[in-house]
């Protein structure tokens, strides 16, 4: 497997009256090449698995495998060499105050040494400007306009293409499009198919969107109280309509809290 998430535990407030458990022995094995969509309600544990995935915090039990190698403890600025990253917040993954070049400068160094070199090259802005151009944005024509200026689709199209402007071995968008308006957003979700299957990515997808959840990827997962209590594939998958997905939802939640009654007798 590509990566393996194994018996992971993780707790917040540990100890206090405020404790949560938000990941509870979950494992997950992913193969590349899956591009999985991640559903479940609030509070779930969907982006606490890709924080922990990013190295945001580390679990207090269990491991994280990349292709083999245990990355557990390493951190946030370690992984980043091999994990892109889409945020809700289109104000995230950008500096505002740094023009589109110079920020597309950063993502192709990241989590690389970057020196005191002499900035952006000539070979970095045709990349720039070739990356730019598949948007149909004009923002190849704009490298020196500072990120602030643009709109929060515009903002969030660029930050895709930071997030994958160096191919990352797995890229996690965390509800990437929950922040724009349908019309955006629906740009957004076209410009992750296309450049998932032309890189021929892994990416694990967090949303509430049922309807994108069942039309993007191969895979689909769903979350309850830091477990995954439901992982279908392929055929299955595609089978399934939003009224089926809420059906074995409801029958899983069901069932979940019938055995949380059962440990409490």
């Amino acid at each position: 497997m590509m990566l393996s998430l194994k018996q992971i535990t993780k707790y917040f407030y540990r100890g206090s009256v405020n404790e949560v458990l938000a990941l509870q022995n979950l494992s997950l094995d992913v193969r590349r090449g899956d591009f999985i969509s991640i559903i479940g309600s609030n509070g779930a544990g969907k982006s606490t698995m890709l924080n922990c995935l990013a190295g945001s915090f580390f679990p207090d039990q269990g491991s994280i495998l990349l292709d083999g190698k245990d990355v557990t403890g390493w951190p946030e600025y370690k992984r980043a060499r091999f994990i892109g990253r889409v945020f809700q917040d289109p104000l995230l993954g950008t500096c505002a105050s740094m023009s589109i070049e110079q920020n597309l400068a950063l993502a192709l160094r990241r989590g690389r040494f970057r020196g005191l070199g002499s900035g952006v090259r000539r070979l970095d802005r045709d990349l720039f400007r070739e990356k730019l151009r598949l948007l149909d944005l004009g923002l190849e024509d704009r490298f020196q306009d500072p990120v602030g200026l643009l709109s929060g689709g515009q903002r969030q199209a660029l930050t895709m293409v930071m997030a994958t402007l160096v191919r990352p071995d797995i890229l996690l968008l965390d509800e990437h499009t929950a922040a724009l308006d349908p019309k955006t957003g629906q740009q957004i979700l076209e410009l992750t198919e296309r450049l998932v299957e032309s890189m021929e990515l892994t990416a694990l997808m967090v949303t509430h969107n049922m309807h994108q959840a069942l039309r993007m990827g191969n895979r689909l997962i769903m979350m309850h109280r830091g477990e995954i209590i439901l992982d279908i594939t392929g055929e299955e998958k595609f089978r399934l309509k939003v009224d089926d997905l809420l059906a074995r939802f409801y029958s899983l939640k069901k069932e979940a809290f019938s055995s949380d009654k059962m440990l409490l007798v």
